[in-house]
């Protein structure tokens, strides 16, 4: 969906933002979602990458980290902006089209296909150094994992951040002593050669740096997974999302690239044999078991076990996690009607839904058979879902900050919705509890902490000017940085198509599949209830704005009332739907999106569209929750001619527009129709301000310092009254 929306328009009720509290994650619990899916590639991306590119595969992934930092700052910006989740679909529905959203939920749902199929066999394949007699069967045990996450999906399982902090906590401790004991036990000057043969023991070329560079995107596969934290985060939303991708960027800086230079060399070159501290872990070693290999060639038998069954939790954890999400992104596809509604069926049993759930298990299960449990050409199958999903979310982006850049609305959220009021008021953020913060500043003593909070805003004041200086000056710089980005992105996508050409037949036929389906269900949809993509809210010469709300049961008659008399006009039909009970927490990876339409909204506007369809008549659609508040907003910026609406619907906005002295929307002169029964008033707008309303629509947005404030509205004395 393409809608945008101010602060003032979101509909969230005072008091929202301090529900749900304790269930919102903060940075470190962000940290640990992440990194349990991100830190598990460390796991089997070396091997895989050892057999593309050989010793080479460090220095791959050292290059690469650099624009897995630059790709953190726009996924930041997009779990900020879209705080209803759903990544690359909304950003690329938003930014382009709902098609392009469309597409984008299809590169994910191969990514998601992919870590699935990767992340559970990779597990099992850890496990052997656990329990060796296993080997032969490892595919077997793996696609019975697989259905049996599937199961407990079914079963409705509650995923728990407390469990992947636990997870991911002991999975980098145990990374940590991996590089802890090669650094005890390799001499510097040895490490240092290492080092530099990095960049000279394999013949560089245009094309190997190329593919090399573009292979080792599959090092960072996860950092998508903290845009679908977004409607779980604690808020501000802006400062911990920048707080969680710190740690990520630290924690996978430190060990992927290190990790995967020391095992590819010291493990396989003859001359490094002498270093290790238990050299029967370094013959002949598996390049997928790399890291618990490497773990017992300088630990020891009890740390090559404790980073198997790490790594094997934290795996098989990934699997899972990847067909939860897999299965919320058919949801939003079936939601946002490119999908049929069978996808959303639940369980009668469970109330969980079955069809997205079986999908989600059932298609990495028959990939896992169609490679035969080959790591290494699922490897090379995980390029294209990854990297279009990388590529698309930047695009999209771009194309947002480039149209904002140009006066055009702006796209997402610029405060988080549940600290907004109905009547556009922000709330302060909440105060999360903290007993390791209370117990700090408890030991600390009042004294003590009344000196550092001194200290810190001494600190603030030096650095004060800087700060603005930075504020004032990093929007345009990563704007620009945002191109670069994008550019290196799509040098690494295009070289994977033409380089990995399994990657690209299997997530080109994948995509093309969903793409054909979505087009049918689409124009299926086409002959008996269109679909509704929203449009944005803007300017329209000549337009009529239509008010449908569940507030008059009389929705049909408007309709045929607007698009009777459309007489050439665009008719902007606004579905206003009532504020929102306080919703329950949502889970993770859930894509909640607040802005868009319920049920009862998407079949009133489709009868909208085929009605208008059936006539000829140009139209625009517009979706709000709320009251009068976000019928100021969108008239302020669509300035229709004609507000047309029930009769009791106008009354109640009108009472309630005129509670606030400073916010009135009053016609020109009204006329009431009688259709079929129902009463339909007909507001002939001449200006959509009082004059006490200037400040606040120049404060939301609505109208510029620049334009010049319309003159005071009166009424047609002429005119029944509406009361």
């Amino acid at each position: 969906m393409t809608h945008e929306h101010s602060p003032a328009s979101s509909g969230v009720s005072e008091g929202s933002s301090a529900g749900h509290v304790t269930s919102r994650l903060g940075p470190l619990l962000c940290w640990a979602v992440v990194f349990a899916d991100i830190g598990t590639s460390v796991y089997y991306v070396p091997g895989i990458l050892y057999g593309q590119v050989g010793a080479a595969a460090g220095l791959f992934v050292t290059l690469t980290m650099i624009v897995f930092v630059l790709l953190s700052f726009k996924y930041a910006e997009v779990s900020a902006r879209f705080p209803e989740g759903g990544g690359v679909v909304t950003v690329a529905s938003r930014g382009i089209s709902p098609w392009a959203g469309a597409v984008g939920g299809m590169f994910i749902l191969v990514d998601y296909f992919l870590t699935s199929a990767i992340s559970s066999l990779s597990g099992l394949i850890y496990f052997e150094a656990v329990i060796p007699r296993i080997a032969p069967y490892v595919l077997i045990i793996t696609l019975v994992v697989m259905a049996l996450l599937g199961i407990l999906n079914w079963y409705g399982i509650k995923e728990s951040a407390g469990v992947s902090m636990v997870i991911a906590s002991v999975a980098f401790v145990s990374d940590i002593l991996i590089l802890l004991f090669i650094f005890i036990h390799v001499p510097l000057g040895t490490v240092a050669s290492i080092f530099r043969e990095m960049f000279t023991s394999t013949p560089l070329t245009p094309v190997s740096l190329l593919v090399g560079f573009a292979g080792a995107f599959l090092a960072f596969s996860g950092l998508e997974s903290i845009s679908q934290l977004s409607p779980v985060m604690r808020l501000p939303r802006r400062k911990t999302v920048r707080a969680a991708l710190i740690i990520v960027v630290l924690t996978v800086g430190i060990t992927s690239p290190l990790l995967t230079l020391f095992s590819t060399t010291l493990l396989t070159e003859p001359r490094y044999a002498h270093l290790l501290r238990f050299p029967a872990y370094g013959v002949h070693a598996n390049p997928d078991q790399f890291i618990s290999l490497l773990a017992g060639a300088f630990g020891g038998q009890w740390l090559e076990i404790l980073v198997a069954v790490t790594a094997s939790a934290l795996l098989i954890f990934a699997a899972n996690t990847a067909i939860i999400g897999a299965y919320h992104v058919f949801l939003a596809l079936s939601r946002l009607r490119f999908f049929p509604e069978v996808v959303e069926r639940t369980s009668k049993l469970r109330g969980t839904p079955i069809v997205s759930i079986v999908l989600a298990t059932v298609i990495p299960m028959v990939i896992l058979i169609a490679v035969n449990g080959q790591l290494i050409i699922l490897g090379d199958l995980y390029a294209f879902g990854l990297l279009g999903a990388f590529s698309l979310t930047c695009i999209s982006l771009d194309i947002i900050r480039w149209r904002e850049r140009r006066g055009a609305p702006h796209v997402g959220a610029l405060i988080d919705p549940e600290l907004v009021r109905g009547d556009g008021r922000v709330l302060a953020p909440p105060v999360y509890p903290s007993p390791v913060r209370d117990a700090f500043l408890g030991a600390l003593g009042s004294e003590r902490v009344e000196r550092l909070q001194a200290a810190r805003v001494a600190v603030r004041q030096r650095t004060g000017p800087a700060t603005s200086e930075f504020r004032r000056v990093w929007p345009s710089f990563s704007y620009y940085l945002g191109f670069i980005t994008t550019a290196l992105v799509m040098i690494a996508w295009v070289t994977n198509l033409f380089s990995k050409p399994l990657a690209t037949i299997f997530g080109g036929s994948v995509t093309l599949i969903g793409v054909a389906i979505s087009a049918w269900h689409f124009r299926y949809q086409s002959e008996r209830r269109p679909v509704v993509f929203l449009d944005r809210v803007e300017h329209i010469p000549d337009g009529r704005l239509v008010v449908l709300s569940p507030l008059g049961a009389h929705n049909r008659q408007v309709i045929n009332a607007a698009v009777a008399e459309a007489n050439g006009s665009t008719l902007i039909f606004l579905y206003l739907a009532p504020k929102r009970p306080q919703e329950a927490p949502p889970r993770l990876f859930e894509i909640r999106d607040r802005f868009g339409m319920d049920k009862v909204a998407q079949d009133t506007l489709s009868i909208a569209k085929r009605t208008a369809m059936r006539a000829n008549v140009a139209a625009r659609y517009l979706y709000a929750v709320g009251g009068a508040q976000q019928i100021f907003d969108i008239a302020g910026r669509a300035r229709p001619e004609e507000i047309i609406a029930e009769a009791i619907v106008a009354k109640e906005l009108t009472q309630a527009a005129r509670s606030n002295s400073r916010l009135m929307i009053a016609p020109e002169y009204v006329r009431y129709e009688l259709l079929d029964g129902v009463k339909i008033a007909h507001n002939y707008m001449h200006d959509l301000y009082s004059q006490g309303a200037e400040e606040d629509a120049i404060g939301s947005g609505i109208l510029s310092p620049a334009r010049p404030a319309p003159r005071a509205t009166r009424a047609d004395p002429n005119a029944p009254n509406q009361d």
